[in-house]
């Protein structure tokens, strides 16, 4: 497979890519970073060749993930699943995550500590549900404990339930602990974290009919 480069030609549809010809055939693609350091009439060995498809391999994983991590930060284990279903040979996949854990895209502490927050703000949770998805997505039991240690289930539970209070205020008081008791239930809280979050909702909703 050793040859001379006859053409070097950016693509068409990836103008981030330079396809590599041989003695005037096709042989393979690289990026517009490592096309800089090749030229038309340099020989390529066999060496040097499988070294730039193997360094084009990780090329493409990494910007596979880059492209996976745009829409969210994931977690290692979910970029990993991912580069496996899209096809990518485990060889570039692991030096792919090397690249991705040096600049810090992937960082599962970072990344959890992130997912407890947005929980938190936007679809509150306790801390055994919050726990669980951090395992489903392969964090580690480190970066889970230092991610949810500080979750005040009270507060996180209150939270889940006060924006729906104003629609709840005709309920009676059994009508309103099947609410909240069933919301909580969902989202992993005890028995006895919906029993203090109903007994303040309903405080809060007739806190005038005592006056």
């Amino acid at each position: 497979m050793a040859g001379v480069i006859t053409t070097l030609k950016v693509q068409t549809n990836h103008r981030e890519r330079v396809s590599v010809y041989l003695d005037g055939e096709f042989a393979f693609g690289v990026t517009l970073d490592v096309a800089a350091h090749l030229r038309k009439g340099q020989h390529l060995s066999d060496v040097e060749i499988a070294a730039l498809r193997t360094q084009d391999d990780v090329d493409k994983a990494y910007q596979a993930a880059l492209h996976y991590l745009a829409a969210r930060p994931r977690s290692r284990a979910e970029v990993e699943r991912q580069l496996v279903r899209k096809g990518h040979a485990p060889e570039a996949i692991a030096a792919a995550l090397a690249r991705l854990e040096e600049r810090a895209y992937v960082d599962d502490e970072a990344f959890a500590a992130y997912w407890v927050e947005n929980r938190n703000h936007f679809r509150p949770r306790s801390v055994a549900a919050l726990r669980h998805e951090l395992r489903q997505r392969g964090v580690d039991a480190a970066s889970i404990q230092a991610a949810t240690a500080a979750v005040d289930e009270l507060a996180a539970a209150w939270s889940a339930v006060e924006g729906k209070l104003k629609r709840w205020e005709t309920l009676t008081q059994d009508e309103l602990a099947q609410k909240i008791g069933s919301l909580l239930a969902r989202r992993g809280f005890s028995f006895d974290v919906a029993r203090q979050i109903t007994r303040r909702a309903w405080n809060e909703l007739h806190a005038t009919d005592a006056t």
